[in-house]
């Protein structure tokens, strides 16, 4: 490749990789496969590597990996929780090994073997031997304060067993759910018609990442916990498997699998070990992690960016196996996108058996070449996402015909029309409860229903013309539907479906604009300077408002009396609040707390729901809880209602 091919190249792979980055780390929605993102990886710090002049210190390569979610204040580790570098295979480590041994100037090294748990990491602050706080990794600096939700976790003691407590130690681990409480979880998620989890790992950063804690203590999520971070006043051993055992004494979990290997045998040996006994155990690894024993040791090696060098997980390679492509077949997304599917010969692969796989796309499905009839070999990949590898070609019948992938599929307008209702009328958007897929797809059908604004007219006498929809149950539908008029701006937004808007976007640009008028008219450039909305998403919603079919339906929904409480776009003024982190907490009196919100928001302050050593300022109510006492505890002002409003009145 040419200078300028190199650059558009790197430039491509440092989009896609902090996309993934962010959908790993914040959403705990991964789109691609962890083999497959290693792969964008290497590439990436090939090229890097191979053309220096073209580095940057933005680059992904350069950061540990997620960033830190707005939805819970943040907390800065007093230490860097760094990632780990990767081994695909065993020359890998070998490689890693090598190096290690080079740099101490030693024939070998005495290793701490562990299990690489699929969870999500954490780290746990003591003061005085009390547990304090608690963050996600975040991006490495700065992670999520999840202590309300650390809190209900039974396996993480509040207060550390030991006689002299140091003043302020970290202590990170891995949250996860076990495999048989994973069933279980899913199994009490579809008694309640509740969408379940894909996998134990998205299970437990969902949990995790609740904003009520009462969800979070109700679900089964577990903790290894494998090292210290920042510690003061803590007498830290010498080595890393007598701070494990450290760790065990002061009443924290430690992984029983963890093993001394001395020398590169018996780590790959304990490798090998682990991946044959995997599907025994009772939560999900996706390979060893190897630490250098000896801290000393460790020091000398040192760190690069983004991870340590005396240390690195082995990974073990995806589980494959083969099967037959029965048939191609092609899904229409409700914004049009239309990806193909491969239907398989049932086959069974990582501990589950795949009947499918996704094939992403056209350019995708023509890369590889797959064809129906075809003998593939297919793989969980990350142990979780079923994916077409490659076909085997000496295996292709000379009657194969290469896949055309459509322009359209049957009934597109139907099927696009009926996904979009869906759509709007899901929890998250207007939340129209009773409003199942079956009634929908049943509304569109016969033709009662053609877009969202056509529900609002629907009667009790037509819906019970459906299957199986009794009066009853009509009158429940009806009832839903006339309660989902009173919604938000930004609920409103999501719910048009507009193509890469989701929630968050949606409550961004509400809040700016203020009203639906506001976005209609919004420039690119200004919708360019609202938090979370790039070149893409500017020009889909700018694009949106432009067509007359949609405001004509917006319109309909407006007269048919969905409506919202006015918003007041945040505009900072000069005021005694300007700048200040405030916790509302308890009742108030002469407003509501969202009516309080907002006017904390417009004199430029930023509101939060937990108190934290940042919070600034603690307004009380009546039965203000717990955070009062939090708020003493560390200092923080507090004022009731009246002094409060009394600051308001001063601006």
């Amino acid at each position: 490749m040419v200078d300028s091919e190199i650059a558009v190249r790197i430039r491509e792979l440092r989009e896609t990789i902090e996309r993934q980055n962010f959908r790993y780390y914040v959403l705990d929605d991964p789109m691609i496969p962890d083999g497959e993102f290693d792969k964008l990886m290497r590439e990436l710090e090939s090229l890097e590597s191979q053309h220096p002049k073209l580095r940057s210190p933005q680059s992904p390569t350069q950061k540990v990996g997620g960033f830190a979610a707005t939805t819970f204040d943040e907390i800065r580790h007093r230490q860097p929780m760094l990632s780990l570098a990767n081994a695909l295979d065993e020359s890998e480590f070998l490689d890693f090994d090598r190096r290690a041994c080079e740099k101490l100037e030693q024939d070998s090294i005495e290793y701490v073997g562990e299990t690489k748990l699929d969870g999500l990491a954490i780290n746990l602050i003591y003061e005085n031997g009390i547990l304090t706080h608690a963050a996600t990794r975040g991006d490495g600096t700065t992670g999520e304060d999840v202590t309300s939700n650390v809190r209900t976790i039974e396996e993480i003691p509040l207060r550390l067993r030991c006689a002299v407590a140091p003043s302020v130690i970290e202590i990170r681990g891995e949250i996860f759910i076990a495999s048989a409480d994973f069933e279980q979880l899913n199994r009490a998620q579809m008694e309640r018609g509740a969408k379940t989890f894909a996998n134990p790992r998205n299970a437990a950063a969902g949990s995790l990442r609740q904003l009520d804690a009462k969800i979070t203590a109700q679900r089964p999520l577990s903790i290894y916990c494998y090292t210290v971070g920042h510690s003061d006043g803590a007498e830290i051993p010498d080595n890393h498997s007598e701070l494990l055992q450290h760790l065990a004494e002061l009443g924290l979990p430690v992984s029983p699998e963890t093993r001394i290997c001395d020398g590169t045998a018996a780590c790959v040996a304990y490798h090998d070990n682990l991946a044959t006994r995997r599907s025994q155990l009772d939560y999900e690894i996706d390979g060893a992690v190897f630490k250098v024993n000896n801290f000393a040791q460790q020091r000398s090696l040192g760190q690069v960016a983004k991870a340590p060098r005396w240390a690195i997980a082995f990974k073990f390679p995806p589980e494959e196996a083969t099967t037959v492509v029965r048939a191609i077949e092609v899904q229409l997304g409700r914004t049009g996108q239309l990806t193909p599917v491969a239907r398989l010969e049932p086959v069974f692969v990582g501990g589950v058996t795949i009947t499918n796989a996704t094939l992403h796309n056209e350019d995708e499905i023509k890369r590889k070449d797959v064809r129906v009839g075809d003998t593939v070999i297919v793989r969980r990949a990350g142990d979780v996402i079923p994916e077409v590898v490659r076909v085997i070609e000496s295996e292709r019948k000379s009657t194969s015909v290469p896949f055309v992938m459509p322009t359209s599929v049957p009934d597109q307008e139907l099927t696009q029309q009926t996904l979009s209702i869906i759509h709007f009328a899901s929890r998250r958007a207007m939340d129209i409860d009773g409003l199942g897929n079956k009634i929908i797809e049943q509304l569109c059908r016969s033709d009662l229903v053609k877009d969202p604004s056509d529900l609002y007219v629907i009667t009790v006498e037509q819906l019970m013309e459906l299957e199986r929809l009794a009066q009853k149950s009509a009158q429940n539908v009806t009832d839903a539907i006339q309660k989902s008029k009173q919604t938000t701006l930004a609920r409103f937004l999501f719910a048009l479906g507009i193509h890469e808007v989701g929630e968050t976007t949606a409550a961004n640009i509400a809040q700016a604009c203020g009203s639906i008028d506001a976005i209609s008219e919004a420039t690119i450039e200004f919708l360019l300077e609202t938090p979370d909305v790039g070149p893409v998403v500017a020009a889909s919603i700018h694009d949106y408002f432009l067509l007359q079919k949609n405001m004509a339906m917006i319109t309909r929904l407006i007269d048919a009396g969905v409506n919202w409480p006015e918003v007041k776009i945040q505009r900072p003024v000069e005021s005694n609040f300007n700048g200040q982190t405030v916790v509302l907490t308890g009742t108030l009196d002469t407003m509501t707390r969202d009516e309080a919100r907002q006017m904390l928001l417009s004199r430029g302050a930023k509101v939060t729901g937990s108190v934290s050593r940042k919070t600034d300022l603690v307004i009380a109510g009546v039965d203000p809880g717990s955070k009062v006492e939090k708020a003493t505890s560390l200092g923080i002002a507090i004022v009731d209602e009246s002094e409060f409003v009394k600051r308001l009145e001063e601006n």
